[in-house]
């Protein structure tokens, strides 16, 4: 079946990098800023949305209508950025997959809600320069996962149908965007949401990037000829 395939999309957060920890602790300073006790499980509530979406979420159910929502979303990236700097690190296993792509001839693509300013900090911390065909964000567009929007935008400048592409995600929202858009989903979710019933919508489910290779090399080839 993957051998029909011509591009794989990666997911950034929780998939390329492991930033998760990392975005529960900028936000619960960045929301510590305005006065509000913030917890880990608060973080988990709003899994898959644009953060903008998540700020605009959290200060609508606090009633704080007279705090910037631009300035609780920098704030709180800033102190992502700095998080990144110092201690992100790559998904275990997923330079190993990017390898395999390529040495397939897969295009690669890179398909996120986060803020190009995170990208940008994301792909310098990782050394990945260079690596992807094609690197999309939805920041500014107008819907964010789960609507496929930018799946469908990155195949579309990977040169591809979205039928030929095969995605990698961590959240249910991610693997409803890839299935919206027609392309083929394997889910890698973390041990916080990987029991959820929703990622059996995906066609492959996986618990972590070791067992996306060995899916991969059952396949002798993933290029369409």
């Amino acid at each position: 079946m993957l051998q029909n395939y011509k591009a794989l999309i990666l997911d950034m957060d929780g998939v390329l990098i492991d930033s998760e920890p990392l975005w529960r602790r900028a936000m619960i300073r960045g929301f510590n800023d305005i006065g509000r006790d913030f917890t880990e499980d608060d973080c988990r509530k709003t899994t898959g949305l644009r953060f903008r979406e998540v700020v605009e979420f959290w200060l609508k159910s606090w009633c704080l209508n007279s705090v910037s929502i631009s300035d609780v979303e920098q704030n709180v990236i800033n102190h992502l950025i700095k998080l990144i700097d110092l201690e992100g690190q790559s998904i275990t296993g997923i330079e190993q997959v990017i390898e395999l792509a390529k040495k397939n001839k897969l295009k690669l693509g890179l398909a996120t809600s986060s803020y190009q300013i995170l990208i940008d900090a994301v792909i310098n911390k990782l050394k990945l320069q260079g690596v992807f065909d094609v690197i999309v964000s939805a920041e500014k567009m107008e819907y964010g996962k789960p609507h496929p929007e930018v799946f469908l935008a990155c195949a579309k400048l990977l040169q591809v149908t979205p039928q030929e592409c095969i995605v990698i995600e961590d959240s249910v929202n991610g693997v409803i965007a890839g299935k919206a858009a027609q392309m083929a989903v394997i889910s890698v979710p973390d041990i916080d949401h990987k029991f959820l019933k929703q990622f059996a919508v995906a066609d492959f489910q996986c618990e972590n990037m070791q067992e996306v290779l060995r899916l991969f090399k059952e396949i002798k080839s993933l290029h369409k000829a």
